[in-house]
């Protein structure tokens, strides 16, 4: 049975409607790329699985029903978040983010530091004194402390230097080697997505349009949908 399983689900932004019957599914330990171009639907399923946004369909994770769920709940059953433009708590310190979404769990600041020593080495400085690579190292630490179950990654790597992105991706494979977590992934990087994904789901005007193992995303599919 699968981790994340989204069934026929649709969303609206008032009386916009911006998912029309997405489907997806991630299992354990799997590491799953949602990919399309920009506007096509990835950050707002993101936002329905993290119950961020009312949507209706099927939304179950391990089994239990999303979609009457607050999105407080919804963390607390194990699905953390990285969002994109990272939104760190500017004001407090690299501890101090990362203790203010801890829960019991294998994933503690000693664990974290390990995956990201630039955090062990600025635990004591403001969250907003670091550079922007520094700061999304830190926003995938503080989801990791929430222990989760299944990670999302909405643009991780999105506006760093390439000696950044490169220490993230590191880290994801480390994730998906070292742990059983899953991993859901945005990103615009279709070369690192190979290497890291077990499979694609691509999102075309708010509809899934292709799915398949990213052996299977030949140049003909990611011309068509990807922009690549």
């Amino acid at each position: 049975m699968s981790l994340l399983a989204l069934s026929d689900v649709a969303a609206s932004y008032g009386a916009s409607q911006a998912l029309f019957g997405v489907s997806l599914e991630v299992a354990e330990g799997e590491v799953v790329a949602l990919m399309g171009r920009n506007g096509m639907g990835k950050s707002t399923t993101v936002k329905a699985i993290c119950r961020m946004l009312p949507a209706s369909g099927a939304l179950r994770f391990d089994g239990q029903d999303l979609t009457r769920l607050p999105s407080h709940r919804a963390a607390r059953l194990g699905i953390g978040l990285v969002p994109e433009g990272r939104r760190c708590f500017g004001d407090l310190t690299v501890a101090e983010n990362l203790l203010a979404a801890s829960r019991a769990g294998e994933w503690d600041m000693d664990r974290v530091c390990g995956l990201f020593p630039r955090l062990g080495e600025r635990r004591g400085q403001r969250a907003a004194s670091l550079s922007g690579g520094e700061q999304q190292m830190l926003a995938i630490g503080r989801a990791l402390m929430t222990n989760p179950r299944l990670l999302i990654l909405d643009e991780a790597t999105e506006g760093l230097a390439p000696i950044i992105r490169q220490e993230i991706w590191a880290a994801i494979a480390a994730l998906k080697a070292k742990t059983g977590m899953a991993i859901l992934v945005i990103d615009k990087t279709l070369a690192e997505q190979r290497q890291v994904c077990d499979r694609a789901v691509i999102l075309e005007r708010g509809r899934d349009v292709w799915s398949g193992d990213m052996t299977a995303l030949d140049a003909e599919v990611t011309a068509r949908f990807v922009g690549v």
